[in-house]
This record gives structure tokens, sequence and C-alpha cells, in this order.
């Protein structure tokens, strides 16, 4: 009885350490940006360009040090003469850490636009800053996603997060 007692009790001591060690990673699925971008175009009609690409200075003046990092995939896009609030970043990171800093980036610029008591906010108008107040910064893994839509802001959200499911 003893014996199997003592059995018992190595066993699951064995199968506890097994559990708790090696060493924690994230593992996150390969996702075509590209593709899940021309989902949401076709899904809200942002045909004819709609949507411009924001790259170069423009990139730099909206998300300044998001060029600085290292990305495997990065879209960004937004409408160059619209009253309606329709943003959307999408990257791939080389790591978690990048992904991180670039989530705070993207932040910023969703706390600009929506502004505060020393600053009056980058969308001027109450109902861009409502709808910058829903925006989200989402990550993944090494994946972020910066989403502000007036319209359609939860479709997106949970279309991007089904990515990852």
């Amino acid at each position: 009885m003893r014996r199997s007692l003592a059995m018992a009790l190595a066993l699951l001591l064995v199968s506890l350490l097994a559990a708790c060690g090696g060493e924690k990673t994230t593992e996150t699925k390969d996702v075509d940006l590209t593709e899940f971008y021309s989902g949401l175009e076709t899904e809200y009609g942002w045909g004819d360009g709609y949507m411009a690409d924001i790259e170069g200075e423009l990139l730099e003046n909206y998300y300044p040090g998001l060029s600085d990092i290292s990305t495997v995939q990065l879209i960004a896009r937004a409408p160059m003469m619209s009253a309606v609030v329709n943003e959307v970043v999408l990257l791939q990171c080389e790591t978690e850490e990048d992904a991180a800093k670039a989530a705070a980036i993207l932040q910023e610029r969703i706390d600009y636009q929506v502004g505060d008591e020393t600053n009056p906010g980058g969308a001027w108008y109450p109902e861009s800053i409502e709808s910058w107040k829903k925006a989200q910064v989402i990550q993944q893994g090494t994946y972020v996603a910066l989403l502000a839509s007036a319209e359609h802001q939860e479709e997106m959200a949970k279309a991007y997060n089904d990515l990852f499911a």
C-alpha cells in the first residue's frame, strides 16, 4: 500500500514538474494582412481609390517612430479626403517586443486624434472625436492593428481577432 501511494505521488510530482517546465512562448497563426485588408475593402466598399496608402513622410507624421521598427508586413491606409473616420494600420513585426513598441505608437495616434485639456485633438469635429474614442489598437503576438472606423469599428475588430482564434 505504501509503495503504491509513494509511486502515485512520484508520478504526480513528475507530471507537475513537466507541466511547469519549459519556456512559455506565444504562438500566433501566420496571417496574410494584405488578404485581410482586401476583404475589408470589399466588405465595406472602399474601392475606387477611397483608401490611400500612408507612406513616407506622411507615415512618419501620423505614427512617429513606426518606420524605425522592422516589419514583415505593413499596411497603412486612410481616406485622404473624408470627414468620416476610417484608418487602418496592419503590421507584423519581427518580435513581440517590436510589436509592443508599434502598439504604443499606434495608441499615441488615437490619443492625439481624441485630444485632451492641453491638446484640442487632431480629429476636430465632435463626431470624429467620438469615433476615435472607439478606435482600437489590438496586438496578437507579433501582429498589431490600429482600427478606427466610424461605421464598422466593432465588426473590424471582431474580424481581426477572429484571424487568430
